[in-house]
């Protein structure tokens, strides 16, 4: 115990702070970058805002923000439902399995990069299978998202939960594959669908020489923070899509320069 002006602090205070801070972090890197994250936002703001009238006496303004806060429990409940039923599993079904203690489950909310050099192996193999399927003109459509943006895509395609490989990848996307239409999701270092559908870009300057496969790409990523890698089939050119920008790749260094920006 001890006295911080006239405030006196103990042991116990801190650990609630840090365990308060800890789960705050915990929930932005759970929402950061979908949909959520920004109606967490505006959430907040509002709230903010009726604190601020009440504090100025505008008790118009604060009646009618006043409404929003009586019901700010259940819309949270219906608004974050996805992402409550999420951190409910990740610290209950998915911890307990492994027989994890209770402060490892917290830890393993707000863990969100793997161990060891996996993230080199994973990045050589996703750019072996890439820089492979270009050479030899396969259309491919490769998603790079995390855990927290999975709910963003109620996917179609087929569930595989396989580690990340070139040889899968390439057979996936091999012409006569019953799977190569659609995207492939990977999610950190394992790929957890193949041909799925993916929402399509609604912008009209985007120019026609992108087929279904760059605006499935271009649309992915205006939904969520994700990344995105094409590969045309006509041209076997390959395209760098993010936050609804594209770009060619012009070499392998570049591809490897992109593909390290993601946390395999």
């Amino acid at each position: 115990m001890f006295e911080v002006g006239f405030i006196t602090v103990t042991f116990w205070d801190i650990l609630d702070i840090f365990i308060f801070g800890y789960l705050l972090y915990s929930l932005y890197r759970l929402l950061k970058g979908g949909v959520a994250f920004y109606i967490l936002l505006a959430l907040v703001l509002l709230y903010g805002l009726w604190w601020l009238f009440q504090f100025l006496n505008m008790s118009l303004m604060s009646s009618m923000f006043g409404q929003f806060a009586n019901i700010g429990v259940i819309l949270l409940i219906v608004v974050f439902q996805p992402e409550i039923r999420q951190f409910l599993t990740v610290l209950g079904s998915t911890a307990a399995r492994k027989k994890v203690p209770l402060l490892k489950r917290f830890i393993h909310i707000g863990r969100m990069t793997p161990m060891g050099d996996t993230k080199n192996t994973t990045l050589e193999e996703v750019k072996g299978a890439i820089m492979s399927m270009a050479s030899h003109k396969t259309g491919a459509l490769i998603l790079l998202a995390r855990e927290e943006h999975l709910n963003s895509f109620k996917t179609t395609g087929v569930k595989l939960d396989a580690r990340v490989s070139q040889l899968i990848i390439e057979s996936i996307f091999e012409k006569n594959s019953p799977m190569h239409d659609g995207a492939m999701i990977i999610v950190r270092d394992r790929i957890y669908a193949a041909s799925s559908i993916l929402p399509l870009t609604y912008d009209p300057s985007l120019p026609l020489k992108y087929g279904l496969r760059h605006r499935a790409a271009i649309g992915a990523s205006e939904m969520a923070d994700v990344m995105a890698l094409v590969i045309s089939e006509e041209s076997g050119n390959i395209s760098y899509v993010y936050r609804g920008e594209i770009s060619d790749i012009k070499s392998e260094e570049k591809l490897h320069e992109i593909l390290k920006q993601y946390d395999f």
